[in-house]
């Protein structure tokens, strides 16, 4: 893994002095004001205010002051009476599959050999393609899926939902001691396999939910479903939901029903790379009560973008058949550069709402330089590119693949150890799709780096095109998790991640 070089530290001084003082002059401008303003008041003396002053003053510019003051004051006694109850996350409890589903690189290179479908170009572009994806020797898939020739049909899929869905969903339950019964919004999320009933009418049977419980399922969002469902859910408790309500969020990808059967590369590498994997969710807009644990974190920010209304960004994940009736799900090769552009217009809103003043004003001066400056000195001068260590501490980048986590922290400017926990969940776990920012949050709690006050930035990508992030504070720190899904394997981690590892 290639290690990027720290600033010098003359620049880093720069910049921590220029922030101090992007931060400090205008607290100080403003005292100096006060001051001058009291000073004059007490030459005058207070019977001069009262009586010259204010006798002065003409009934007209009184009733325009009432007039503009009034209505200021009931605006933001308004705003601040209907103001959305603010969300939080109670906790997450992430899968964490049996050591019978893992898949060693050796099983994986083998059960592709002895494929009756895949021919010796697809053979070698797969493995050459998995020695490079940052994987590791402990992923895990779906029982149905280390059979030859896989078991890939209607009931392995229902039957992969359930195990992990029930799994997390359990876990989750038990570790906040909520009842089925106190759950007042479920939404549940899976792209590709959509089963009839739903995966909410799944959860909603075998958990005993109320019959008035507000049940959503999604389908076909692909892997920035788990923040859309955040989302979903957010809106519910603070549109339709009394004070202090609570909503269960269901996120996971059925591997089993996305299995591709063919020879076209382009659609072998989401079956070459995805992996087994949920999540599941309590969220609350009670910061604590009697019956549940003190909620962990604050939801700050939604911010969702998305690109389909060009054709290029729309196909970049494609469900379809190939050219021989196989169904599969396409990867164009525009998928990177796409969802680079993505989250540039994704942190363009983001930013605007958690920079600090010092580094909007870089931003906008760098900008400014470059419009005044002369058509040739124009490429001369780079725009500034934020540093959004100044606004969070921990960065949860969507495990789509090396590539994607390569390309986020290139155009965010991020160091190694920023993009760690998004490289170690995708060493350990492969691509768990919606679910593997909370594989990523779970791995830096596992590592005792989170803090009370620190700032958590999720990112994901999804079909269509989407580039979706969410901004958590954390506000109370967790009690240790010894059945968490980095249990039996943090004490391993952090890994070197090597350019290549042969598999045959």
């Amino acid at each position: 893994m290639t290690m990027s070089s720290p600033p010098p530290r003359a620049s880093k001084h720069l910049k921590s002095a220029y922030r101090l003082a992007a931060i400090a002059v205008p607290v100080v401008a403003a005292a100096v004001v006060v001051i001058v303003v009291l000073l004059r008041a007490a030459q005058l003396g207070p019977g001069e205010l009262l009586a010259g002053r204010l006798g002065a003053a003409r009934h007209v510019h009184l009733f325009l002051a009432a007039l503009v003051v009034v209505p200021s004051a009931v605006a933001t006694l308004l705003r601040l009476v209907r103001r959305p109850h603010s969300v939080y996350l109670v906790d997450y409890a992430c899968f964490r599959p049996q050591p019978s589903n893992r898949l060693p690189f050796a099983t994986f290179a083998e059960h592709f050999r002895l494929s009756p479908h895949i021919d010796d170009g697809s053979f070698r572009f797969v493995t050459r393609m998995m020695e490079r994806s940052g994987l590791g020797e402990r992923t895990y898939v779906p029982r149905g899926n280390l059979y030859l020739p896989p078991r890939t049909g209607m009931e392995e899929a229902r039957d992969e939902a359930e195990i992990v869905v029930f799994a997390a969903v359990g876990d989750l339950l038990a570790r906040t001691r909520i009842r089925p019964e106190e759950i007042d919004v479920l939404v549940t999320n899976c792209s590709v396999f959509s089963p009839t009933p739903s995966f909410a009418d799944m959860v909603v049977n075998r958990f005993k939910l109320r019959g008035d419980v507000r049940a959503v399922h999604l389908s076909g969002m692909g892997c920035s479903a788990g923040l859309i469902a955040v989302e979903v859910a957010r809106n519910l408790l603070q549109a339709a939901a009394p004070r202090g309500a609570h909503a269960l969020v269901v996120s996971t990808e059925t591997t089993s029903f996305s299995h591709y059967a063919g020879t076209s590369r382009s659609m072998l590498l989401p079956t070459a790379l995805f992996r087994m994997g949920g999540v599941a969710m309590l969220l609350s807009t009670s910061r604590s009560s009697a019956t549940t644990t003190t909620s962990r974190f604050r939801l700050a920010h939604i911010v969702r973008t998305l690109n389909a209304a060009e054709d290029r960004a729309y196909r970049c994940a494609y469900h379809e058949e190939d050219g021989d009736g196989n169904l599969g799900v396409n990867l164009s090769k525009d998928i990177v550069p796409v969802a680079g552009e993505m989250l540039k217009a994704n942190i363009a809103t983001v930013g605007s709402r958690v920079l600090p003043l010092s580094e909007k004003l870089l931003y906008a001066l760098s900008l400014l330089a470059r419009k005044v400056a002369g058509s040739r000195r124009r490429k001369a001068i780079k725009l500034h590119v934020p540093d959004f260590r100044t606004a969070f501490e921990h960065f949860c980048i969507h495990a789509g693949g090396r590539s994607v986590i390569d390309a986020v922290q290139s155009g965010l400017g991020l160091a190694d150890e920023d993009v760690e926990a998004s490289r170690m969940a995708l060493h350990r776990f492969g691509n768990t799709s919606s679910s593997s920012v909370w594989y990523e949050l779970a791995y830096v709690e596992a590592k005792g780096r989170m803090r009370r006050g620190d700032r958590v930035w999720m990112i994901c990508f999804g079909s269509g095109f989407k580039c979706n992030s969410a901004a958590w504070e954390c506000i109370s720190l967790p009690a240790r998790d010894a059945d968490g899904p980095w249990a039996d394997s943090i004490h391993q981690y952090p890994v070197a991640i090597t350019t290549t590892t042969k598999m045959c």
